[in-house]
């Protein structure tokens, strides 16, 4: 622009503020300062305090906020001609929310912050005009967000959809291969041969313990994924839950035993037979308890406890409760660690003992024990104060189910 000083500052603000008297117009006029910047300036920085309000005379300016690191800048809105910028951290007199950059040579009205101050406490007008734009501004973001938001749902749900897929059918292909496998090798073991070889019946013994860890973890993932795609139909039937209990925690033995821990029982005369699927109650409290294990010390304690409760829907349950003396987890991941696939911590610790101290796993045994307390109308939570393996403040997992699934009361 050849002369600034011939700009109708006036026309301006009229286009900028819609029920401005013409005083308020002179006045505000008076304060402002034209001013020109080439393409790429940056008007406003993100973060920084800042003692200027402008308003858009000509040119355009694109303004954008950081996302999470790697995903870099968001564009939030684009400004042109009458539009302000920057008046909100004036107000609340806090950091710029955003950045502003031209993209063009701009000129701007400018006004300083005191004198910004001074008019907006002179015209309620201006403050309601301020407002009316704000709400504006917030209501389009709040849509942009949510068309965002919804179309990262549906990449989500679609990847997480080929993601279960892929692991069904990788399960599927590599249970015939191991059953092939532990076959052969079970037939070698018999041989006179093989028994009269110390050397080579290690190496099939070894052979086989790895092939069952295999099978374990395919049956892991077959179960996940039958569990997430809701095929779960469970057959209720009257389960013992007192002895259900004691034989997953004996299953355990050995691993107790070779880890120095102790597992407590406490089941009160008082604690309800339940009506459920029994492979899935066993499944799930196996998943409970050989997480305890992992995150346990050598040395450490494992209480199993059940109590009789009355569910949400004031239905009659039962509370199952495992509390270990282990290094604990922080509160962030109290809902995640039911998620398929997360892992607390680094993946490059990652063991694949069962039951060696913080071993870790594929990340689905929680997610199935999640996926059987759903099925069965019940539901599984953790609490912790967080992890600190100095002090070792533990973990305790609740698992709470009806005595009677909901679907069979209905019939």
């Amino acid at each position: 622009m050849d002369d600034l000083h011939s700009y109708d500052k006036i026309s301006l603000l009229k286009l900028a503020f819609k029920g401005l008297e013409e005083t308020e117009l002179q006045e505000m006029a008076s304060l402002t300062e034209l001013c020109t910047y080439p393409p790429e300036h940056i008007l406003c920085q993100e973060g920084a305090y800042e003692d200027v309000f402008y308003i858009i005379a000509e040119g355009s300016v694109v303004i954008s906020k950081k996302m999470i690191d790697h995903e870099g800048e968001r564009i939030l809105r684009l400004g042109g001609k009458g539009d302000l910028v920057g008046e909100m951290a004036l107000i609340q007199n806090a950091p710029r929310a955003a950045t502003v950059r031209t993209t063009s040579t701009c000129t701007v009205l400018e006004m300083e912050k005191q004198d910004f101050e001074t008019i907006l406490s002179r015209s309620p007008h201006m403050a309601i005009d301020i407002i009316r734009i704000t709400l504006d501004r917030i209501r389009s973001n709040d849509q942009l967000a949510i068309t965002e938001l919804q179309k990262n749902n549906k990449t989500l749900r679609q990847l997480d959809r080929n993601k279960m897929e892929f692991i069904q059918v990788a399960a599927h292909e590599l249970r015939t291969p191991l059953t092939v496998l532990k076959g052969y090798v079970t037939v070698l073991r018999s041989s006179p041969d093989i028994a009269a070889n110390p050397g080579l019946s290690s190496v099939i013994d070894g052979i086989i313990k790895g092939a069952d860890r295999m099978h374990e973890v395919v049956n892991l993932m077959l179960d996940v994924t039958r569990i997430d795609s809701e095929a779960v139909k469970i057959t209720p039937g009257p389960v013992l839950l007192k002895q259900i209990i004691n034989d997953v925690v004996h299953s355990f033995d050995k691993a107790a035993e070779e880890r120095k821990l102790q597992v407590l029982v406490d089941q009160p005369d008082d604690t309800p037979d339940i009506c459920a699927n029994p492979s899935l109650i066993q499944k799930a409290l196996h998943q409970i308890l050989i997480n305890a294990i992992k995150y346990t010390p050598d040395g450490g304690k494992i209480f199993v406890s059940t109590r009789p409760v009355t569910m949400p829907d004031n239905a009659p349950g039962v509370e199952i409760a495992i509390r270990d003396t282990g290094i604990g987890l922080d509160p962030e991941h109290h809902e995640l660690v039911f998620e398929k696939f997360y892992q607390v911590g680094s993946v490059s610790l990652h063991s694949s003992g069962k039951t060696s101290f913080k071993g870790g796993g594929p990340g689905l045994g929680l997610a199935i024990v999640r996926g059987v307390a759903k099925a069965h109308g019940g539901r599984v939570w953790v609490e912790s104060s967080g992890c600190d393996e100095a002090n070792l403040p533990g973990c305790t997992f609740f698992l709470q189910l009806p005595v009677t699934p909901p679907g069979l009361l209905a019939r």
